[in-house]
C-alpha cells in the first residue's frame, strides 16, 4: 500500500511553477481535444468541405508552419516569451469563435494558415518559457508531468466531444463545441499572464530600460550544423507516434485478423500509460548523456515492436489480438523513453538566450525528419511487406536505428558549439522562478 502511495503522488507536481505548467498544459489540451476529436465530421457537415479538401488544407497548414517556424521563434525572443504565449492562446480563442461562421475552403484555408502561424509562435514561446523558468534539475520532470496533463486534456476533450456527436442536435456540435474550446483558450491565455516572468524576459527589460544593446555572444542556431542535424534525426525518431496512430491501426484492419474493437482499447491502454508513467520513466534525466541513453532505450523497445508486429501476419485468433496489443505496447514504451531524452537535449543545447529561435528552428527540422513517415512506413509495413517476403517491418527498424546512431556524433557537434558560443547558462533558482508577473 506505502508503494502504491508513492507511486501515485509521483503524478502530483511537486512545485508551485510545476504545478501551475501542468494546469494549463491541461487546459490547452481539454480545448484543442474537444474540436479536433470532432473536427473530420464538423469539417465535412458544417464547413462544407471534401476529405480531399481537408486533407489538401491540413499539407497546406503543414508547409506554412514549417515555414514560419523560425521567424516565430526569433519574434518570441523579441517581443517576450510569456506575452508571445499568451498572446497566441487568445488569437487561438478568436479563432475557434469563428469557426461556426466559417464555411468553404478557401474561409477555411485562411482560418487554417493564421492559425498555423499563431500556433508555431506559441509553441517557440511555451517550449522556451518553460526552459527558462525552470531550475535545470526540474525542467525533464516538469515536462514529465506537463506531458500527462497533455494526456489527460486530451482524453476529457475527446469524451466530451463524443457527448456533443451523439447529441442528435446540430446546434451542440455547430455551435457548443468552438465556443466550448475557445472559453477553454481564452482561460488558457489568462493563465498564463498569471505565470511568473521568465528571467529571458527580466532580462531584456532591464536592457531596455538601461538601454543596454543587447548582443549574442556567438552565432545563431542556423548556424549551428550539430542542433540542425540532431532535430531532423529527433523528428526521425519521433516516428514511434506514426506506427502508434497509423501504422498498427491500419496492419490490424489490413493484415490480422485481429478483432476491430482492439482498435480502441490499443488507444486507451496507451493514453492511460502516458498519463501515469512520464514522472517515473523521466526520473534522473538531465544531461544529453542521459538523453542518449534514453533514446538508446526507444530504440530497443522500437525494434521490439516492429518484430512483434510483424510476426502477427502469420498467427491466428487470441495469438494475433495479444501479439499486436504486446507490439502497441513496446512502441509506447519507445515514446516513454524518446521523450523524456529529447527534453533533455534541449534543455541542455539550446543557448539560453536564443530559447526560442532554438525552438523555431528544431520545430521547422522535426518536421522536415519526420513529414515523410506515415506515407513511408505504410508503405512498406503494408503495401510492400507481402511482395518483399517479409522485409517490410525490418526496413522501418532499420530507418529507426540509422537515425538513432547518427544522432550520437549530432548532438556531440552540438555540445562543442555550445562550449565555443554560448554565455554561461543562467542557474534559475527557486527564487528567481517564483517571481510574480
Amino acid at each position: 500500500m506505502p508503494t502504491a502511495r508513492r507511486f501515485l503522488s509521483k503524478l502530483i507536481p511537486p512545485t508551485p511553477i510545476s504545478r501551475q505548467l501542468a494546469l494549463q498544459s491541461l487546459l490547452w489540451a481539454m480545448g484543442a481535444g474537444t474540436f479536433e476529436t470532432g473536427a473530420a465530421f464538423y469539417l465535412f457537415h458544417f464547413v462544407g468541405l471534401s476529405p480531399a479538401q481537408v486533407g489538401l488544407g491540413l499539407t497546406i497548414a503543414g508547409v506554412i508552419s514549417f515555414l514560419f517556424s523560425y521567424f516565430a521563434g526569433r519574434f518570441a525572443d523579441r517581443i517576450g516569451l510569456r506575452r508571445t504565449w499568451a498572446v497566441c492562446a487568445f488569437i487561438g480563442a478568436i479563432e475557434f469563435a469563428l469557426w461556426p461562421l466559417i464555411h468553404g475552403f478557401a474561409a477555411y484555408i485562411v482560418v487554417l494558415a493564421l492559425f498555423s502561424i499563431v500556433n508555431a509562435a506559441g509553441s517557440s514561446a511555451r517550449n522556451a518559457y518553460v526552459l527558462d523558468v525552470l531550475p535545470p534539475d526540474e525542467r525533464v520532470d516538469t515536462q514529465a508531468h506537463m506531458y500527462s496533463s497533455l494526456n489527460v486534456g486530451f482524453t476529457v476533450g475527446a469524451l466530451l466531444a463524443g457527448v456533443a456527436l451523439a447529441i442528435p442536435f446540430d446546434a451542440v456540435l455547430r455551435w457548443g463545441v468552438p465556443l466550448f474550446s475557445a472559453a477553454l483558450y481564452l482561460a488558457n491565455s489568462i493563465w498564463i499572464t498569471r505565470l511568473p516572468k521568465a528571467p529571458h524576459d527580466i532580462r531584456r527589460a532591464e536592457r531596455r530600460e538601461t538601454r543596454a544593446p543587447t548582443k549574442h555572444r556567438g552565432p545563431g542556431p542556423l548556424r549551428n550544423p550539430g542542433w540542425i542535424i540532431a532535430s531532423v534525426l529527433n523528428g526521425t525518431l519521433t516516428s514511434y507516434d506514426v506506427l502508434l496512430v497509423t501504422v498498427i491501426p491500419l496492419w490490424l484492419v489490413a493484415a490480422t485478423d485481429a478483432p476491430r474493437w482492439l482498435l480502441a482499447w490499443l488507444l486507451v491502454t496507451n493514453t492511460v500509460l502516458c498519463i501515469v508513467l512520464p514522472a517515473h520513466t523521466s526520473k534522473g534525466v538531465r544531461t544529453t548523456s542521459d538523453a542518449l541513453t534514453r533514446m538508446r532505450w526507444a530504440g530497443g523497445f522500437f525494434v521490439l515492436a516492429c518484430a512483434i508486429t510483424a510476426a502477427t501476419h502469420d498467427t491466428r485468433g487470441l495469438a494475433t489480438a495479444a501479439l499486436v496489443w504486446v507490439g502497441h505496447l513496446a512502441v509506447t514504451g519507445a515514446e516513454l523513453a524518446h521523450s523524456s531524452g529529447a527534453w533533455a537535449m534541449q534543455a541542455e543545447l539550446m543557448d539560453p538566450e536564443r530559447r526560442g529561435e532554438y525552438g523555431g528552428v528544431a520545430r521547422a527540422a522535426n518536421q522536415a525528419g519526420s513529414a515523410w513517415a506515415p506515407a513511408v512506413f505504410t508503405w512498406l509495413a503494408i503495401d510492400w511487406h507481402d511482395g518483399s517476403g517479409g522485409y517490410g517491418w525490418a526496413i522501418i527498424a532499420a530507418i529507426y536505428l540509422v537515425a538513432l546512431i547518427a544522432i550520437h556524433p549530432a548532438i556531440a557537434a552540438a555540445q562543442r558549439f555550445r562550449q565555443r558560443h554560448f554565455s554561461p547558462a543562467e542557474e534559475v533558482t527557486e527564487a528567481g522562478a517564483s517571481q510574480s508577473s
